[in-house]
């Protein structure tokens, strides 16, 4: 299994990195997530810059998407020519996104009139793209997820991980990154937050 972390310009370090770090803890079981940009080089909102290990267009081809926010997401979201760049395709895909990377998933089209979560900067234009934002860490509808606030990221993984895989394979991530002393604390908190959101053959097998 694939993953592409869409990762732009003025990118939150928070939402690429830890979601990938997690989703890569799958590795062993064929799953690679992959940072995915639209240049060779993108430059973080605190001025980290990395090479992308996938283009954009992989993005299209890829099992799962995630897409990040950053501090340019407002000015992507209005650029015809990078959202034609975008195919998504939620009958094949698993799709998530963090914070203002809501913005994209509605201008793409892919939420309609589903409620939907993002960070508090973003909420006022992701509800005039035409979204209900709900005051909440993470939802998700079908093949399609979102998440607000940057920690809100291990959740994004965590579905994405149960939907893949297992929620065995879930816990196992989460307890792998959570801090010591506190595993069990993050484990719960994480798989509470995303178990009403998983198909429920995927629930019954947990």
């Amino acid at each position: 299994m694939q993953i592409a972390v869409l990762t732009f310009d003025g990118f939150n370090e928070l939402d690429s990195f830890v979601a990938a770090a997690i989703l890569n803890r799958l590795k062993a079981k064929g799953c690679a997530a992959h940072i995915t940009c639209p240049t060779p080089e993108v430059t973080s909102m605190n001025g980290v810059t990395v090479q992308r290990q996938r283009p954009l267009e992989f993005a299209a081809e890829a099992d799962a998407v995630l897409i990040g926010s950053g501090i340019r997401t407002r000015e992507l979201a209005a650029d015809p020519e990078l959202l034609a760049r975008l195919t998504l395709d939620p009958e094949r895909q698993l799709i998530g996104a963090q914070c203002s990377g809501t913005l994209l998933l509605a201008k793409l089209g892919l939420i309609g009139n589903l409620p939907a979560c993002t960070d508090l900067t973003t909420k006022p234009w992701v509800i005039e793209a035409g979204v209900d934002v709900i005051d909440a860490p993470f939802i998700a509808h079908g093949n399609i997820a979102t998440a607000g606030g940057c920690l809100a990221s291990q959740y994004l993984a965590a579905w994405m991980i149960a939907r893949l895989a297992s929620v065995e394979d879930a816990r196992e991530a989460i307890h792998y990154v959570a801090p010591v002393g506190e595993k069990a604390l993050y484990v719960d908190q994480a798989m509470a937050a995303v178990h009403p959101f998983l198909p429920a053959a995927t629930r019954a097998a947990a």
